[in-house]
């Protein structure tokens, strides 16, 4: 399984295309509004969620609610487009008798934001204008990974796996710390502004973004994400560009601002000894649920291969390079020093990069669940999964 995306910042739109999904999964637009709703929300988001109502358009691959097992194609409609049609044209404009040069949207961009794709994307592809490299490096694109990643999620629920996040950190405010927590309400976390299952760190991290955004300034932090009733033996141990932890961790880290991941509680495992960091497993009592445990300190992977633990994955996002008292910089034409170009964005980004998060995750899982069980339809991909868990159990029992 595999998609793609195209569209730009301020273009007209954005389109999706999903392959590989079975045949007979029920799917339809609603639903993958709900996951485009949840990305839109957040603490610190800018002017732009007031402009646009995210709303993908399935225009193929889908009949009468069911998939056909072709690609699935999707449209989203940019709103703001209506703004930048000059700016964004795909012809030519400098002939065109409505072009207004003195537009500042129409003019070029050439002061470098430190941080962000403009100077080794203008560089690597020859331009002299910035905004050919931030249009498609926004942020923005995460929306059509989200709708690509419903697609995902509604397979993987046909298989019970459920996807959740939450926020850990943002800027120098962190929530309880927990090891993978069953206790923790997710419709609060939904419910939370940050999307923080601690009420108290919540208040406190609001006011960090808050802090930021009077000083013209910008805030990171850290999500988790977590994937329930994950089956034994996603990935492989055979080949590096196989192994489940691997891949995850690409798929993470590809988010925009996104500069480290960890599978598990992270870097603080270096500190413990062996002892203290493996997953102890239980004794098999009950033949339909073997290999249990007690603790998830590895995050539900043991050498690229999923252990039927929940796979928890973490990952910190560095503050948003655009910032309203932008940087001192250079300008891409003089390479004379100037201040930084700012353009629209978010204060804080952390909350929603928690559902993009869920999305990369699910991709993943259901390519790694596609290559596993097989099947053109979900049907057969179900008879596949089934008989395959009659087998996970002891050896004894299939001697």
């Amino acid at each position: 399984m595999r998609f793609f995306t195209a569209g730009e910042s301020h273009g007209a739109g954005l389109v999706i295309i999903v392959e590989g999904i079975p045949a007979g999964l029920t799917l339809d637009e609603d639903y993958i509004g709900v996951q485009l709703g949840r990305r839109q929300k957040g603490y610190g988001r800018g002017g732009r969620m007031l402009i646009e109502q995210d709303h993908a358009t399935i225009i193929s691959g889908v009949r009468h609610g069911r998939t056909l097992g072709s690609p699935i194609g999707m449209t989203m409609e940019n709103k703001d487009w209506v703004n930048w049609q000059q700016s964004m044209s795909i012809a030519e404009v400098e002939h065109d008798p409505d072009y207004d040069p003195e537009d500042a949207r129409s003019r070029r961009v050439t002061r470098i934001r430190p941080g962000h794709a403009d100077l080794p994307g203008t560089i690597k592809y020859g331009f002299d204008d910035v905004r050919n490299v931030l249009e498609r490096a926004s942020a923005r694109e995460t929306a059509a990974r989200v709708a690509a990643g419903a697609v995902a999620i509604r397979l993987l629920e046909e298989f019970g796996i459920a996807m959740h996040s939450h926020v850990i950190s943002i800027g120098g405010v962190s929530a309880e710390s927990t090891e993978y927590p069953e206790s923790i309400d997710w419709q609060a976390v939904e419910e939370s502004p940050v999307r923080c299952a601690d009420p108290e760190a919540a208040a406190r991290m609001m006011v960090e973004i808050d802090s930021a955004k009077e000083a013209g300034d910008t805030v990171g932090g850290t999500v988790e994400v977590i994937a329930e009733n994950v089956p034994i033996g996603l990935g492989s141990h055979v080949h590096w560009d196989r192994k489940i932890d691997g891949l995850v961790a690409q798929a993470l880290m590809s988010i925009n601002a996104v500069k480290f991941v960890s599978v598990g509680p992270g870097s603080e495992v270096v500190q413990w000894r062996g002892s203290q960091v493996q997953d102890v497993i239980d004794p098999v009592t009950d033949p339909d649920h073997p290999w249990q445990r007690k603790t998830n300190r590895l995050g539900g992977t043991e050498g690229g291969m999923t252990n039927g633990m929940p796979l928890v994955a973490r990952f910190g996002i560095k503050p948003i390079a655009t910032m309203v008292n932008p940087l001192p910089s250079v300008d891409l034409d003089t390479g004379e020093g100037v201040q930084a170009h700012f353009e629209r964005s978010d204060v804080c980004q952390v909350p929603p990069a928690g559902v993009i998060g869920e999305s990369m995750m699910a991709l993943v899982l259901a390519n790694a669940f596609a290559e596993k069980f097989g099947g053109d339809s979900v049907e057969e991909m179900r008879r596949n999964y089934q008989g395959y868990l009659k087998t996970t159990g002891p050896r004894k029992i299939y001697r």
